[in-house]
């Protein structure tokens, strides 16, 4: 089926009418064959194939290798404000089926591709929203969505006190946007007096700057992996190794851990952590070590053993194809490291949040550790990202977090 809604037509590769056959939303600049038709970079164009086939429509990106971005398939949509009203209800519709109502306090409300807003982040804390753009064309229309956003949460009960761009990533220059992060001026509205606010997960509470934390301020994705967490810690003696701001260790402790030490290489990181540990009460059973977890992994090998619970939450240890394979080195070093610190009946969690560590290749590494370590692992739980970040099937970006509970036998 053909369009004809007077948008310019991009004719694409076979393999590319394959990739969006398969689901996949991108259209790479070397796979377009021919251009009709001109608009503005972030503007929609119409895909077809060779055979003239519609195949979706997307937002155009001059300068970035991913040179359009559906948005949709279907030939009789118009992209006026009630298409995006409706995309945008629908997302959050979608949290509220999955989630508990707890749960919707500090959630992903928009997880770009998976919701079908190409390269826009949205991340609610309590009463802010924090939002991240990265591509030109979710920034042409920032300022009608945003605005339909908060009248949408707003609608449903949530209390919004503002709107924070955090924008400040390096990525958005490969589309030519500038770097910048600042309150979005919500019309009619005065600005937020400050940045920072409380959530509560999982009945843990964490101070949240959407100013200056991490990513968009807090990690969300792993809510329902720090729950499991806390189910197996009870009496346990806990190390938690690349702590940030302590939230598995705050979970283990609020589970009911006997002892938890929370180490990060990050003093400021350790230092929140501690905030957080006194926040929630918890400071007589949480103790909070600068250090690197390389090194002292190692270290505690020379000393008898005193864990019987070891967390690991790397950073992401690659962020391209071209550094898996020292990435899956660094993975397999902590793993078998921890995995020897164990006791017989020990028990380990531990994951990846790069999707270019496959979880083929993730898998492959437990082995690897656990033939090295002479250990044999017996799995409680294989667990991915909570389901605020959905991952859809056919855009393997979206599959990115893989979350390993065992014992060690």
């Amino acid at each position: 089926m053909k369009a004809e809604r007077g948008y310019p037509q991009y004719t694409v590769t076979p393999k590319a009418e394959a990739a969006i056959l398969r689901g996949h939303p991108w259209v790479y600049d070397a796979e377009i064959l021919k251009i009709e038709g001109q608009t503005e970079n972030g503007g929609l164009v119409d895909v077809v194939s060779k055979k003239g086939r519609y195949l979706g429509t997307g937002f155009l990106s001059e300068l970035s290798k991913i040179r359009i971005r559906l948005i949709s398939r279907n030939a009789n949509d118009r992209f006026d404000e009630s298409f995006w009203e409706r995309k945008l209800r629908w997302a959050w519709d979608y949290r509220k089926s999955v989630m508990d109502e707890a749960d919707l306090d500090a959630c992903r409300v928009i997880f770009g591709e998976a919701d079908a807003f190409p390269g826009l982040t949205v991340d609610k804390f309590h009463d802010l929203l924090s939002v991240q753009i990265m591509s030109m064309g979710m920034e042409r229309i920032r300022d009608l969505l945003l605005p339909l956003l908060v009248k949408i949460l707003r609608e449903d009960g949530q209390t919004i006190r503002g709107v924070f761009l955090r924008n400040d990533v390096a990525l958005r220059e490969k589309e030519g946007l500038e770097q910048h992060k600042g309150w979005y001026p919500l019309p009619g509205e005065e600005t937020p007096a400050s940045p920072i606010t409380e959530i509560t997960e999982n009945g843990v509470k964490y101070l949240v700057d959407v100013e200056n934390g991490q990513k968009t301020g807090f990690f969300l994705d792993q809510k329902y992996n720090r729950r499991a967490v806390a189910r197996l810690a009870r009496g346990k003696t806990v190390l938690d190794c690349f702590t940030h701001t302590g939230s598995f260790a705050l979970n283990a402790a609020m589970g009911g851990a006997a002892h938890v030490t929370a180490v990060d290489v990050s003093e400021s990181a350790v230092e929140m952590a501690r905030a957080n540990a006194e926040r929630n009460g918890l400071s007589g059973m949480m103790e909070c070590v600068a250090a690197n977890v390389f090194d002292l992994l190692p270290q505690l090998a020379k000393q008898p053993r005193k864990y019987d619970f070891i967390i690991l939450d790397p950073p992401a240890f690659t962020k391209s194809r071209k550094t898996v394979a020292n990435a899956i080195t660094g993975y397999k070093e902590i793993n078998y490291r921890a995995m020897q610190l164990l006791p017989r009946g020990g028990y380990l969690a531990t994951c990846s949040c790069s999707h270019f560590a496959t979880e083929d290749k993730f898998i492959a590494m437990l082995h690897d550790a656990a033939r090295d370590a002479g250990v044999q692992l017996r799995q409680i739980e294989a667990r991915q990202q909570g389901c605020d970040h959905p991952i859809l099937w056919g855009v393997e970006e979206t599959n990115y977090l893989k979350f390993y509970l065992f014992q060690v036998v």
